[in-house]
């Protein structure tokens, strides 16, 4: 005959744990479990099976206790000490975090501060970062001009870019937001490339299909850039994730602004890092502004650097136009996320000299006066200039050629752009699928039909053909 079983909940203790009563062939027993822990519970029932006899009541005390040292252990609410002051935290009691700096506006280290950089490999991050300066200036102008529909400058940010990226693994990866060229210059991604980009020709690895400026290089671990905001800190976690698993040493650096920083993506994607222990650097640019919105109308609280430490992550606040501070703090996160495989919040105070886009005016909410000081007096460019010049590693003359053969980088590279053509108009149903559907296939060929019968207005000289 079967044994039949009963089973029914006899009490719920103060401390979460359930005693359930099973009765099976008239012997009564008794199982208890923690109802806090779920995934606890469930790998306990699924690969023990153990059933306990109903505890007495001392063993009972001893039980319960055990299982509130394990509550305690899993809930940090249980782990706060306990006051009997009504004490609400004010922000104005709280320190304002300080800006890590190595590298004064003057050219001069601070407290004679180490710059960890080799003067040769100073001097050509210098370079490239006149060289990304020229690149912005002139492609800036051929957005005015027409000749590309859209653009977005890195001016005032460019130490962001060359002193973090200078500190990583070239096989780090890479989610950017849109001023971040200068860490595609500094892996070896050609103007040509880039160009190739921004005018949408066959030989951009994007085929065309993306905005100017929303650069990818697969061979250079640098995803491709999305338009919509902070789509790139989720897949980033997720990657970064992914990388741990496979234990190789690799990290992910993800990009992003203060404004980014207010979207929902921006508090799942440290969560989920923060939580799951990912290798990854989520790397703030705070500009002082979300487009035309400045930053003392974006947050109440004291900038990024807190949120950080609000998800568990180690954070750190830089000064942004500090390409020795920025490298610094860039190589201790990155040893923290490769040796001890967790998150870290990078927030670097810097300012957006350009305009947000070639779409926007920035004299509608700020003073020429304002960008003039930030440009001048406190700018990256400026200060490496100091400093190099301060050492005996540079002078005016060498500035006048630098900046002339920069220039003429840029002008040889866009020249070639211009003469390559776009791709096939038709090319724009390749990649959508494996083996093309019937419902593309007839609209490929009814705009190969309508083409070539008013061709005529459409600037179909641009394409390789139809």
């Amino acid at each position: 005959m079967a044994s039949r079983i009963f089973a029914s909940i006899s009490r719920l203790s103060s401390n979460g744990c359930i005693t359930v009563n099973i009765i099976k062939s008239g012997h009564k027993l008794g199982l208890q479990f923690d109802t806090i822990s779920v995934a606890n519970n469930t790998r306990a029932l699924s690969t023990s099976g153990r059933v306990f006899q109903e505890p007495q009541k001392d063993h009972h005390h001893h039980v319960n206790e055990r299982h509130h040292n394990e509550a305690h252990h899993h809930l940090p609410n249980q782990c706060a000490p306990i006051s009997s002051q009504l004490n609400f935290i004010e922000p104005s009691s709280i320190p304002r975090v300080p800006a890590y700096r190595v590298l004064n506006p003057d050219g001069s280290l601070n407290d004679d501060l180490d710059p960890t950089l080799t003067d040769d490999k100073i001097v050509s991050m210098y370079e490239q970062m006149v060289q990304l300066n020229a690149f912005d200036k002139i492609m800036f102008d051929s957005q005015r001009q027409g000749r590309i529909s859209f653009y977005m400058t890195n001016f005032g940010e460019e130490a962001v870019a060359f002193g973090s990226a200078a500190a990583l693994d070239g096989r780090d990866w890479i989610f950017a937001q849109y001023r971040e060229a200068g860490i595609l210059l500094q892996r070896g991604m050609p103007l040509k490339l880039m160009l190739a980009q921004c005018y949408g020709n066959k030989e951009d690895l994007g085929k065309g299909r993306q905005m100017p400026i929303h650069y990818g290089n697969r061979s250079l671990n640098f995803a491709p850039i999305s338009s919509p905001l902070t789509v790139q800190l989720p897949q980033a976690a997720g990657t970064a994730y992914a990388l741990k698993q496979r234990g190789e040493g690799q990290i992910v650096v993800t990009y992003f602004g203060e404004g980014a920083a207010s979207e929902g993506d921006a508090h799942a994607a440290m969560n989920f890092a923060a939580t799951l222990d990912c290798p990854i650097i989520f790397f703030c640019r705070n500009n002082g502004y979300a487009i035309s919105t400045p930053t003392n109308e974006q947050y109440a609280s004291d900038g990024i650097v807190n949120r950080g430490l609000g998800y568990g992550m180690s954070s750190v606040r830089v000064d942004g136009n500090d390409l020795f501070a920025v490298y610094a703090v860039t190589r201790r996160a990155r040893h923290l996320c490769q040796h001890e495989s967790r998150p870290c919040l990078i927030e670097a105070m810097t300012y957006r000299v350009g305009h947000h886009s070639t779409s926007d005016d920035s004299s509608a909410y700020r003073s020429a006066d304002e960008v003039r000081q930030w440009e001048q007096e406190v700018g990256p460019l400026k200060r490496v200039y100091n400093y190099l010049c301060a050492q005996g590693l540079w002078s005016e003359e060498r500035q006048t050629a630098c900046l002339k053969e920069a220039r003429a980088n840029v002008i040889e590279a866009l020249n070639w752009a211009e003469s390559i053509k776009k791709l096939p108009v038709s090319s724009m149903f390749d990649d959508v699928y494996d083996e093309l559907p019937d419902s593309l296939r007839r609209q490929r060929d009814e705009l190969k039909e309508h083409l070539e019968k008013y061709g005529k207005h459409y600037p179909l000289a641009e394409h390789e053909g139809i």
